[in-house]
């Protein structure tokens, strides 16, 4: 089933989506209480799935970085990969903890995918959900660049 919201459609109609970033991204942390998105801040957004970008859900991203007129991010989940951590590794995606936060209104432990760069058109951004604390950030740039072998 596809989750997309008008708006999301409409800003996808805008820029349609280029492909997931490869290469190793350049990280920064820099979030600001201005209600622009940040890398280093926890946004909602619309995210491509992996076999048909013109189909995927909103969820939350951790930005990363840009690349140019884009955004860089991880996609999080709320689902613990820790118990089927050898398959998910087997079909290609490498999961690490990073605790709970304001981005999840339960406060459930997430995941964030450390093998899949997206770009998240700004414009297409929902909501803000929060700041990941700067040690949390630094130990998931250090698992993108370890993960980049």
């Amino acid at each position: 089933m596809t989750e997309t919201a008008p708006d999301d459609v409409a800003a996808r109609a805008r820029a349609p989506y280029p492909g997931d970033y490869t290469g190793a991204p350049h990280m920064e942390y820099a979030p600001k209480p201005d209600g622009v998105p940040d890398p280093g801040e926890i946004v909602w957004t619309w995210v491509p799935f992996e076999e048909d970008h013109t189909q995927g859900k909103d969820r939350p991203v951790l930005l990363i970085g840009h690349d140019e007129q884009w955004l860089l991010g991880l996609q999080l989940t709320s689902k613990d990969h820790d118990h089927d951590a050898e398959q998910e590794r087997a079909a290609g995606r490498i999961w690490l903890d990073i605790g709970t936060g304001d981005w999840d209104e339960e406060h459930r432990p997430s995941e964030v995918r450390i093998n899949r760069v997206l770009r998240v058109d700004p414009a297409a951004i929902r909501r803000e959900g929060a700041v990941l604390d700067r040690a949390a950030f630094d130990t998931v740039a250090a698992a993108i660049h370890q993960s980049a072998g």
